[in-house]
């Protein structure tokens, strides 16, 4: 069993920065790709970025240019660096791995991110 565990959420105004953390509590190069999403109450919970263990990224059209994903494998975690933050990226941020080969993924508890105007 894989916990991820993301620290980094809270409140800042509009134009604003947070970077949040996911780290793994073990396994972590058998995790792949990992990933941040997001969800607002209601609504589906959907991709923000992504990356894999060779540091190949996806990026969301509506966060790309303001948001970063990146990893540290020394420290057995991942990153989003969020910039220019809006009141639209308000939301509960989830951290997600996929197993390699397999199939099964794991999610963290959630941050919430929250932007005021």
């Amino acid at each position: 069993q894989v916990q991820l565990v993301e620290s980094g959420g809270g409140l800042v105004q509009t134009g604003g920065s947070l970077r949040l953390t996911c780290t793994a509590s073990r396994n972590f190069f058998s995790l792949d790709p990992m990933g941040w999403y997001r969800q607002i109450p209601g609504k589906q919970r959907e991709l923000v970025a992504r990356i894999s263990v060779t540091g190949n990224t996806i990026v969301s059209d509506s966060v790309k240019g303001r948001f970063t994903i990146s990893r540290d494998d020394a420290k057995k975690a991942i990153y989003l660096q969020m910039n220019s933050l809006r009141p639209e990226d308000t939301a509960v941020y989830f951290c997600n791995a996929e197993v390699v080969g397999g199939p099964g993924e794991y999610w963290g508890q959630g941050t919430q991110v929250t932007v005021s105007a």
